[in-house]
């Protein structure tokens, strides 16, 4: 009786409550898979972090160049033995998984050579980062052609279609593993084996990367695991535990990272400079608690899915599919059901819970976009958030919290706006 109170003082109605709590019933033994998960990556993490020797030296912060940053250089050797990867690149001035991606891109492609995307259209903010949109700086503008095979309507890959894709200057195949604004399935690290087996057998020299935003200890295994040459994610997501205030990370084979670096930062210098700024504690405790962290976000995205799967609405992944990413997307069909869903997960945020979320004209994306996250780390995607572009078929992007009890509480409060607004009657 003292928890139902609580969450009627927050405002959620004895009736959405029967109905969550019917729904949660369900599944503990879905819950019980992913704390398997999350306890088996918490112990690879740990594993990297004493191979690596960790220290509470390596907490100190360095400025200005940042020459002889044992923090920074430990952390990256953490990264890479955590991920398997032969080096890693973990910074602060990466500012974002975009940016991460940016570098990963323009330091391991020349003028003449080609990208091949096999699942389709990238996240939008990569599109001008590629060229597909027109922008100032593009790879486009340096000659760098791209290429694209969408998926079959099924969600498999097209193997024929990229078999012919694939020519003398194909040299970099980027493959994105989550969904970003599309109702695709995410796809298993498996599938992603699949996929880079495939291409190297037609091309064994192409650099096959992985865009890893979301995707980060959902899974046991990681894309470095089953021939990805390079992933790319950032530390506001799933890798930075809620505690990293910036970041991001590129893992994989040591040339790849080498030239990443030198674009990073410039040709000659690469991964020597670079301060840390006092940010590596946050930085290797938020890895430490990622594994936990992201299990608590799939549990959200696990309880989002069923709940509104029983309520009549499409949902990807549906209430019983395996996870390979912590997105939900639910599919509501209208402007003002995404719009009632934003209003709900920004009400139950610890912080701007105030505000209303409202549509609006984001850079980088080609339509208004809608965001809800009352976050710690500003844009924090690991945090409880949820957005969406205003355009058809209007399905809302869920994602994130810190623990599960307040990713269900953002949940509740989504179904509560919903049915204030008589959208959803229970």
């Amino acid at each position: 009786m003292e928890l139902t109170g609580m969450y009627e003082q927050l405002g959620i109605s004895e009736k959405v409550l029967k109905f969550a709590r019917e729904t949660e019933a369900a599944l503990k033994e879905r819950f019980e898979e992913i704390d398997g998960v999350a306890e088996y990556n918490q112990l690879k993490v740990i594993k990297a972090m004493q191979e690596a020797r960790v220290s509470d030296i390596h907490f100190a912060g360095t400025t200005g160049y940042g020459y002889n940053d044992l923090g920074r250089d430990t952390l990256e050797e953490v990264y890479a033995r955590a991920f398997h990867g032969e080096d890693a690149l973990v910074r602060p001035q990466l500012i974002s998984g975009t940016h991460a991606l940016t570098v990963a891109l323009s330091g391991n492609l020349r003028p003449g050579d080609e990208i091949l995307s096999p699942v389709g259209k990238p996240y939008d903010t990569l599109e001008e980062v590629i060229g597909i949109r027109d922008s100032v700086g593009s790879l486009k503008e340096f000659g760098i052609t791209y290429s694209q095979v969408d998926l079959l309507p099924d969600g498999s890959f097209d193997f024929e279609g990229i078999r012919k894709a694939i020519n003398e200057r194909t040299k970099l195949v980027e493959i994105q593993r989550s969904k970003g604004y599309a109702t695709r399935p995410t796809l298993s690290v498996a599938r992603i084996g699949e996929l880079i087996s495939f291409i190297k057998s037609i091309k064994p020299d192409v650099i096959c990367m992985v865009d890893n935003c979301y995707g980060e200890f959902v899974e046991t295994l990681e894309p470095t695991d089953v021939g990805a040459d390079m992933i790319v994610g950032s530390l506001i997501k799933n890798p930075g535990g809620g505690l990293a205030p910036i970041g991001g990370y590129i893992v994989g084979r040591k040339d790849c990272i080498e030239r990443a670096a030198y674009r990073l930062t410039a040709p000659g210098l690469g991964k020597e400079v670079g301060a840390s700024l006092g940010v590596s504690q946050s930085l290797y405790q938020g890895l430490f608690l990622a594994p936990t962290v992201v299990a608590g976000a799939l549990k959200g995205a696990v309880f989002a899915a069923n709940l509104y799967e029983k309520l009549g609405f499409g949902v990807v992944p549906n209430g019983s599919e395996s996870r390979h990413d912590i997105i939900q997307a639910i599919t509501f069909g209208t402007p003002e059901g995404v719009i009632r869903f934003c209003e709900g997960i920004q009400a139950a945020a610890p912080v701007d819970s105030f505000v209303t979320p409202e549509p609006w004209a984001m850079p980088g994306y080609d339509s208004d976009v809608i965001m809800a996250a009352g976050a710690f780390i500003q844009g924090a995607s690991i945090e409880l958030s949820a957005d969406a572009p205003i355009k058809p078929p209007y399905a809302v992007y869920f994602q994130g919290g810190l623990t599960w009890y307040h990713a269900k509480l953002g949940i509740l409060m989504s179904l509560q706006k919903l049915c204030d607004a008589g959208i959803i009657n229970l």
